[in-house]
């Protein structure tokens, strides 16, 4: 069946939106969607898989425990996230939706 990056995001998004596009042999694949969120301050992600993400639209900053500045993604960056990189989402642009596509490997 034939679906759409960029379709079927509500209007409303009082929280990022998490979608499993597909999940097999120890990788998930994931659609994200942000508008304007952020990890909550104090918080970080520090996943014991290893994660590609793509921004496939919007702007968004990571920053990774230990490093003096984030670093800011726009429309078709990518970075690889090594199991136990600690990292959170410190910006994305509030007024248009951030797309990014996410791929956890070795789950």
């Amino acid at each position: 069946m034939k679906n759409n990056l960029f379709e079927h995001i509500p209007e409303e998004l009082p929280e990022e939106l998490f979608e499993t596009l597909l999940e097999s042999g120890g990788v998930k694949i994931e659609r994200i969607v942000s508008r304007g969120h952020t990890t909550p301050t104090g918080e970080w992600y520090d996943q014991p898989w290893g994660e590609w993400v793509v921004l496939l639209s919007g702007s968004a900053a990571l920053e990774f425990d230990g490093e003096r500045a984030p670093v800011t993604l726009h429309a078709g960056d990518y970075v690889m996230l090594p199991s136990g990189c600690r990292h959170r989402v410190a910006w994305t642009q509030p007024d248009v939706d951030t797309i990014w596509l996410a791929v956890h490997v070795n789950l």
